[in-house]
Parts: C-alpha cells; structure tokens; sequence
C-alpha cells in the first residue's frame, strides 16, 4: 500500500459579468409603491429583503429584472449596503434613484471566489485501488460571511464524489480576512473540490507509475451502484445523493473521442521527435446541480388562443425564455413562438428563490411543466363538455381541441379560453375560471451531473505560451431540451473555466490592498484564447427526481479545465520536474514555476 500527500491552493476569481451591478429605484409617495429594476439573480428574495428593511409589505415593492449581461453568482446576494441604502434614499428624498456599478467598484466591493487551501492525503492498493482520502483545508470566507458555508460545503462534496472512496474525512476552517467577501462564482466550490481531487489523482498515478486514464477507470463508481447516499453533506445541508449516470462510459468516451491512444502511441512521439511539447490531460468531474427550496410557475391560456408563463425565476442570457417555452409548447401542442414567457418581474409572479446552482430547466423548468400538465387536464375536460364527449375522446391538435377521429368537431384554444371564463351564468363548484394553473416544484436534493474532459496543449518552453489545440467534453445532464443552448452552456463554462486556469487571478498585497483593480491588471481570456478545436459529446442518463429526467448544466464546463490545464502542461514539459500546484495559474506564474522546477 502506498500513501500520498500534498497541499494545493485555489486563488481568489471575480466573476466579471460584462454588466456590473446596477439599480433604479422610484418610491411613489401617493401611492405608497417602490419599484426597484435591478441586475439581479433573485428577484423575489430581493423584494422580501427590501420590504422587511424599508417597514413594508411585499405587494408594496415589485421588482423588475430586465434582461443581464452575466450574473455567475455574485448577484444573487441581497445583503449588500446598495440593496438598502438605494430604497432608503428614493423614500427620502422621494424620487427616482439611479446607481450603476463601475468596474473598479465590482472588483473591490462585489463578492469574488475561491481562496482555499488545502492539505490533502490519500491511500491507495498498490494496484491503483483508492482505500481513503483525507482533506483539511482553509476556506477565506472574507471580512464576513452572509452567505454562509455554501462554497466550502460544496467543495467537500465535490471532491470524492465520483470516485469509490471507502474511507473520507474532510475538514473544514474558514479563516476571516480583511478581503472582500467570498460567495459562489461560477463552479460555487465544486471547482476547487474537482481540482483536488483529480490533482491528488496525478500524484498517485505518478507514484504508482500508472497511466491517469488507467488508475481513474479503476475507482470510478459503477452505474449499478446508483442511487448512492454519499455520506457527505452539501450546500442544502442534506446529506448528497448521488441519483444517476454512467461515469466510467463518460470517461471512455472522451477518451475515444480525442484518440487518446494514437495520441499517446503515435502523435506525442513523434512531436518530441520534432522538438514539439505536445501534452495531454484527462479528468473527470460530477456537478451537484438543481438544489431547492422551490421554484414556481403560472402559464394561462388567452382568448387569442397564445399561452403567457409567467415566473420569478431571473435570466442572464442562458436561453431560459426559450427552453421554457418549449416545454409548454410540447404539453399544450401549440407553436412555440405563441408562447410567451415573463420572468425576473414580482409584479407577475409572487414566489420564488432566483438564479443560481444550475436549476432553471431542473426547478423552474419542472414546475412550468407541471403548470402546463395540470392546464391540458382542465382543456381536455371543458373541451369534453363543449363537445359533448368523454375526456378520453378528445386530443390536442395545433392550437385547437378536437375528437379523436373527428378533427372537423373541434373548438379552438381562444375560444376554449374564453368559454372557460364566462361573463355570464355561474362557474361550477369546485372548478376555478380560465385555463389556467400554477404550480411549484420542490426537489427531495440535488440532482447531480457528471463528465470527463480531455484537452491537449502546446507549449512553448522558453516563453510558456500554452495553446489549447484540442478540447472534449462529454456531459450527463439527463434529458436533453435544446442542444444548441446547451452546447452553449458548456461552451460558456469551459472558456470561464479556461480563464481560471492560465488567466485570472485577484491580487492582494500584505495589507489586503486589491492590486488587480481593473482589466488593465486582471487578465481575462480572449475569443482567440479559447481551443482551435472544441467538441462535445453527451451521455443521457434521465434524473429520477423529476418528471422530465433533468439535471443541470450551468457550471459543468468551468469545472475540469484547471486540472486538466495542470496535466497537460505538466505531460508537455515532460523535460521538467514540474509539479503544479495552484489552480489559478498565469503565464508568468507558470514562467516562475518552470524555471524553478528541475530538468530532467
């Protein structure tokens, strides 16, 4: 048996939407109304934060989320000193109030992420078995912590979950520093557990000389073995489920889809040959998705015969309005463009958590579906009625209810709509007017999805330029809706991902002075940093927790590109004795580290 260890660092990210934070808050004296449009993840929250502090009741404040370029968490908060000075202001001096953020503002005064470091050990067989895994690790929660232990909690979750780990021990001390506050950015702790994980991973193959592809297929959990309770509690503080995939299928498949072996046997050979540093790395990763409490939904059914959706759900460019649209459209047999769909407005829909942890189709989505499920029941019996017929006789036709083999006895949605809210004789008992239904959804946890990543580098030794020539990536996120917003979605994670991992990085100097205040000292990838060659693939294992088989996908892509961005660059500079530790690298950063590493 055989015993590593090692200590690893995850440095401090912003998430550096395009649009900072921004409000525009109007307090109506006569009418005792305060609207607030704001940049916003969590709308409804935001209102009840600001009702309670401003000694009003919800319906005194609607808040309007317009469209947001970017949110990746920092704008879920609703405890910062703007969320109440803003409202405050308008009542006092009782007129419109305008606030937008600059960019030196985001980076000193918006919640940023990761800064964890971690001790690590694992024991294994001398066979590559994993026999147990213990991680003590320092979480810098900044000045003060209104959100909690979410990103620690789910770095512990993250960190063994995909592998069949006998024996874990995880400890946790959060350390208060005279930085800004630390909240979830995209990957919201998942990233720093993954990196850890599959780093520690690295290190027990090179001790073990075994190839990283091998040792991993060795201790991935088999699909048999789901539903598996974890042992470990995450961010919703219940104990993780693990409820379904084929991990060990993700991790062939990458590998078959870059060629790992010709790749190893012939393409890496040969470019050695050439004078090319040519590397490749290969991890794996799962993604806790789709946690609670709750989301919300209405969709009704108008005399026009075009069906609204309506909930407090709040969008930043995922393509929520469409795939919302899509799932009513399928249950309600109507065209997807006679949908319209209103989110991130309280005046429209009173209840709701808001934008975060990859749950807009799995929550949001589910209860738009149950909505629209319980709306085509109460077409199908006033329809039945109208028609005089059994409600199993009759069927849903574009726009129209008509008799099965009859469709020339058919009445159509508009009208349908408004027969069921007569202005004229009594509604029945127990049946409520219009076609229309709400709905909520509430998981029993999360919903957890998994993949595997390949990339392959070439590396310039004397100036440590790194190019990404190759990138796979194969995801389980259960049912697939759209697959071109989800291929955007990865595509959106991997290049976030990618700037972590060679790009970004906030400076602190020794008082806690932030030194990278602005784009001109904070690097951020470019359209020309992201792979030559990107490509995608897709195992769909339908969650069991919900009716349309859905997990999320919103962070998948930003998880896996930092360690397998180590394992990579480690494989091309194979000249080198280069063992990288750090999650957030940079050009200079990797410069120091080569340089310091001794040849071989």
């Amino acid at each position: 048996d055989v015993v590593v260890s090692h200590r690893y660092v995850a440095d401090h990210v912003a998430g550096a939407a395009m649009e900072n934070r921004g409000f525009v808050v109007n307090w109506d004296e006569r009418t005792q109304e305060m609207t607030v449009w704001a940049g916003t993840q969590a709308p409804l929250p935001l209102r009840s934060a600001i009702a309670s502090r401003m000694g009003l009741v919800e319906n005194q404040v609607r808040v309007i989320t317009p469209y947001i370029g970017g949110g990746f968490g920092p704008k879920v908060m609703t405890s910062q000193a703007d969320d109440v000075l803003l409202p405050w202001i308008s009542m006092k001096l009782n007129r419109p109030i305008k606030w937008i953020e600059d960019r030196r503002e985001n980076f000193l005064a918006t919640t940023s992420e990761r800064d964890q470091v971690h001790h690590c050990e694992m024991a294994l067989k001398k066979d590559g078995t994993i026999l147990g895994f213990k991680d003590i690790f320092y979480h810098n929660t900044g000045a003060y912590d209104p959100y909690g232990m979410t990103v620690p909690l789910n770095t512990q979750t993250h960190t063994v979950s995909n592998y069949r780990v006998p024996n874990f021990y995880t400890e946790i001390r959060m350390v208060f520093t005279n930085e800004m506050v630390v909240t979830p950015v995209r990957g919201a702790g998942r990233s720093e557990g993954v990196f850890v994980m599959e780093r520690m991973m690295d290190l027990a193959a090179r001790e073990l000389k075994m190839d990283p592809v091998e040792i991993r297929l060795k201790n991935l959990l088999k699909k048999e073995e789901f539903p598996l309770n974890t042992g470990v509690i995450g961010q919703d503080f219940v104990v993780g489920v693990l409820d379904s995939g084929d991990y060990k299928n993700n991790l062939e498949k990458c590998i078959q889809m870059i060629d790992y072996e010709k790749f190893r046997n012939e393409i890496q050979p040969k470019a050695r040959k050439e004078g090319k540093h040519l590397g490749i790395g290969v991890v794996t990763f799962t993604e806790g998705t789709a946690v609670g409490p709750y989301e919300g939904a209405r969709v009704t059914v108008g005399n026009n015969g075009k069906v609204s959706v309506a909930t407090g759900y709040s969008t930043q460019g995922q393509g929520h309005f469409t795939v919302f649209a899509q799932i009513v459209a399928e249950q309600l047999n109507v065209k997807v463009e006679d949908v319209r769909v209103i989110t991130g407005d309280t005046g429209h829909f009173h209840w709701g958590a808001g934008t975060f942890a990859s749950r807009g189709a799995t929550i949001a989505g589910s209860a738009i579906h149950s909505a629209a499920v319980l709306v085509r029941e109460k077409i199908f019996a006033t329809a039945a009625k109208l028609l005089d017929v059994p409600e199993d006789q009759v069927e849903l036709c574009e726009g129209s209810v008509c008799v099965k083999g009859h469709p020339e006895k058919s009445v159509s949605l508009g009208d349908l709509a408004g027969k069921a809210n007569p202005m004229r004789g009594a509604v029945e008992a127990d049946v409520k007017p219009g076609l229309e239904a709400t709905a909520y959804y509430a998981p029993p946890h999360g919903a957890t999805g998994s993949g595997a990543c390949a990339m392959i580098v070439d590396v310039d030794p004397e100036t440590c330029k790194v190019n990404i020539e190759r990138f796979v990536l194969v995801h389980d996120c259960g049912t697939v809706i759209n697959p071109l917003l989800l291929e955007g979605q990865i595509q959106g994670g991997v290049s976030m991902g990618i700037g972590n991992a060679f790009y970004e990085k906030m400076v602190y100097d020794e008082n806690g002075q932030l030194m990278t205040a602005s784009f001109m000292d904070y690097l951020m990838p470019q359209a020309t940093d992201m792979p030559k060659r990107m490509e995608i693939g897709h195992n769909v294992h339908p969650s069991p927790l919900n009716t349309l088989g859905l997990k999320g996908v919103g962070e998948a892509g930003a998880l896996p590109p930092p360690p397998a961005f180590c394992q990579a660059v480690e494989d091309a500079l194979y000249e080198y004795d280069l063992d990288l530790t750090e999650s957030n690298l940079n050009p200079s950063l990797l410069y120091k580290f080569k340089n310091e590493a001794t040849k071989r």
